[in-house]
């Protein structure tokens, strides 16, 4: 089973912050694809249904975001689950510009809570994550204060860029469901 794990804190008051950009395409995608509507699942909400005929389970930690990688602990003990083959982070990142993103088969976690928590309960920095950019384009918006920045809400502008951004990041999101982390890459890593 392939598992895509989008990154977000839980709660209204942060639906449309920036660090919730992962929680979105998890949504664009299980509408995109017509799963059911997610239910609660351990410390998750999920969705699961078939992609090209490979089951696919959608999952929105409902930790916040320093625990996110507590819900892959039941995965990690199935046999022949693998993190560097089966999981799929979809998470905000600061260093891309917003309306931009970033497909990789591994790398480090940076200074994002979230990826260092999958990264410490998958034992391993090789696990594909797509990096969805936040960075704002204009440079009279500063970033400032990076816990403030991630956690304000996106303004409408950048919002639309990111949402554009679906249809591709959809096409590779099936890529990797398909073919694997370096089809997907290779093909549609920027």
């Amino acid at each position: 089973m392939k598992v895509i794990v989008g990154l977000g804190n839980p709660g209204r008051e942060y639906d449309a912050t920036r660090h919730n950009v992962g929680w979105w395409l998890l949504d664009h995608l299980a509408e995109r694809w017509h799963f059911e509507p997610f239910r609660k699942d351990g410390d998750a909400v999920s969705t699961t249904g078939l992609v090209g005929g490979k089951k696919v389970k959608l999952v929105k930690p409902q930790t916040y975001m320093n625990k996110s990688g507590e819900v892959l602990r039941s995965y990690l003990k199935r046999e022949g689950w693998s993190a560097a083959q089966d999981l799929l982070v979809l998470v905000d990142e600061v260093a891309v510009p917003v309306g931009e993103y970033r497909l990789r088969a591994a790398g480090s976690p940076g200074g994002h809570n979230g990826l260092k928590s999958v990264e410490a309960h998958v034992k391993s920095p090789t696990y594909p994550r797509l990096r969805i950019g936040i960075k704002p384009i204009d440079e009279r918006r500063q970033i400032g204060d990076l816990a403030d920045f991630v956690l304000h809400t996106m303004p409408r502008d950048e919002r639309e860029l990111v949402e554009a951004l679906y249809d591709r990041m959809t096409t590779a999101v099936e890529l990797w469901i398909a073919d694997g982390t370096e089809k997907a890459v290779s093909t549609m890593g920027r």
